[in-house]
């Protein structure tokens, strides 16, 4: 397996480097055997913990394939034509067994089996105590947050995902899927609580083990897990556990937050990070995937994911947020060095994302891979972010007919705008897509499980022009709550792993 952690990228979702002389987490894997004589030293347990990283540089884990599902929402849509997207956008199961997010699924599920390899075998081994509880929080941690991406991604009421059990592991014979997804979030609970109970805080660690998961990472991920479960008393009780750790804050400044100065900043929960400078690139591709097409003649961008009008027009009059999150025809801004104006030639909708333009700022692509098909750079792309562990305790409190004034008017503050009495959930939603725009956050899930997405994709969406650029789309609850099983994934089962329903 040295093949796939050769340039391992680490842990979490986003961009992120930092320049050769401030490496952070130097991992050299060595792969994840399970037999043999492995898993009898100190080095084994750290070889074997370092493999469950290795999945993270593939490009669609948090890059461009799962993002096609995230495009899925009316905040963006495909900048150029691209058939298999479209479809993805458009609920349309032609994209069934496609290259996208064929993958999403046997990635995921990789690192579950390198997580309980880790949980099976380094209690044992005879090591250090501090350093093995660690590695092995870690590999809860991972268990919980693979399981917990694919169980809103593809479970529900009617059927969860397979739970590999460490107790009675199957070999190769395919394990069916959970009977509802509710068994799923009660097997991330018991895991992401071993996490927490074993893991440091974040600024317990030195800067060579920065991008390693900690204690508030995992409870911040208990907590959106038990708002998707819509248990609100948990998520608010684990949003908690994030704020009154007294580890983290909001940054003065809304935009300071997508820059490579503040990739661990006190903002920081969980972000895509990598340290290998290799010439297959550096972590997440998603800032060059939202970069122009071919980056105006100085890089390779590719063109995808652009705002539209209607996300643009959300922002309430005054928002900080607006302007460093989308750039329009007209606005100045600095690329390679240069001062530009911004117009693209080939954006569907006339509008960029702005959030993760800071690396390609600098001149002579100084951030950014050197591998123009690979165009990553060294910025931490946030998987979860404490402004979202806010705004998440805020609407744990509004479903439970709290007040939720205190933590909406926090995030209020930093964008300029003036306090807010009595909030409602109109407002807490406003927040969520002001806020959260073009991140891992998920805007589409949050419509889906708002029961908002029927009403807001039968609505044609726009470009800066104010002409029609994507047409309404027929989205059923019934079925598009949930996205298909990988067709490989059926198929390979012999039909013990089953289809959702209607994607047939």
């Amino acid at each position: 397996m040295k093949q796939l952690i050769k340039h391992i990228t680490l842990s979490l979702a986003g961009l992120s480097l930092l320049a050769a002389c401030n490496k952070k987490l130097d991992i050299t894997p060595e792969g994840a055997p399970t037999t043999g004589n492995f898993w009898q030293t100190e080095t084994d347990a750290i070889a074997g913990a370092n493999a469950m990283y290795s999945q993270f540089d593939d490009e669609n884990f948090y890059g461009r394939g799962y993002w096609w599902f995230i495009n899925a929402s009316d905040d963006m849509v495909t900048g150029r034509v691209k058939a298999e997207g479209d479809n993805i956008k458009n609920f349309n199961s032609n994209f069934i067994g496609g290259s996208y997010t064929e993958g999403q699924w046997k990635l995921r599920y990789i690192v579950i089996k390198r997580a309980n390899d880790v949980i099976l075998h380094v209690p044992s081994i005879n090591m250090d105590e501090k350093l093995k509880n660690r590695i092995l929080g870690e590999a809860y941690f991972f268990s919980g947050l693979m399981y917990f991406e694919l169980a809103y991604t593809y479970g529900d009421a009617r059927a969860g995902v397979p739970i590999v059990k460490r107790d009675s592991l199957t070999g190769d014979q395919p394990i069916p899927r959970a009977a509802n997804v509710n068994l799923v979030y009660e097997y991330i609970e018991k895991e992401l609580l071993k996490a927490a109970s074993l893991l440091p805080y974040f600024d317990e660690y030195t800067s060579d083990l920065y991008g390693r998961p900690h204690k508030t990472a995992a409870y911040a991920f208990l907590s959106k897990m038990f708002l998707y479960k819509k248990d609100y008393a948990n998520a608010e009780k684990y949003a908690d556990s994030v704020i009154l750790s007294g580890k983290h804050k909001l940054l003065d400044n809304f935009a300071d937050v997508f820059t490579i100065a503040n990739n661990w900043t006190s903002e920081y929960i969980w972000s895509v990070y990598s340290n290998s400078q290799g010439p297959s690139g550096w972590g997440s591709i998603l800032p060059g995937v939202m970069l122009e097409n071919k980056g105006w003649g100085k890089y390779n961008g590719w063109g995808y994911y652009m705002p539209t009008k209607e996300l643009y027009d959300s922002y309430e009059a005054g928002d900080k947020r607006r302007e460093a999150t989308i750039l329009k025809p007209g606005d100045a801004f600095t690329f390679y060095g240069e001062a530009r104006t911004y117009a693209s030639t080939n954006s569907l909708s006339g509008y960029q994302f702005r959030k993760y333009m800071e690396p390609f700022s600098y001149a002579g692509g100084a951030h950014l891979s050197p591998n123009g098909d690979h165009p990553t750079t060294d910025l931490n792309l946030p998987l979860i972010r404490y402004a979202e562990v806010l705004l998440i305790k805020a609407e744990a409190e509004l479903m439970q007919g709290k007040n939720a004034d205190k933590e909406i008017n926090m995030i209020r503050h930093r964008a300029g705008l003036t306090d807010v009495t009595n909030a409602d959930m109109t407002e807490l939603k406003k927040q969520r897509r002001s806020e959260l725009a073009g991140e891992w956050a998920n805007h589409h899930f949050d419509l889906v499980r708002w029961g908002d997405a029927q009403a807001a994709y039968a609505k044609p969406l726009h470009g800066f022009s104010g002409a029609e650029i994507w047409p309404a789309r027929n989205f059923n609850p019934a079925i598009h709550n949930v996205w298909p099983v990988p067709r490989s994934e059926v198929t390979s089962s012999n039909g013990v792993v089953k289809q959702n329903g209607g994607w047939e």
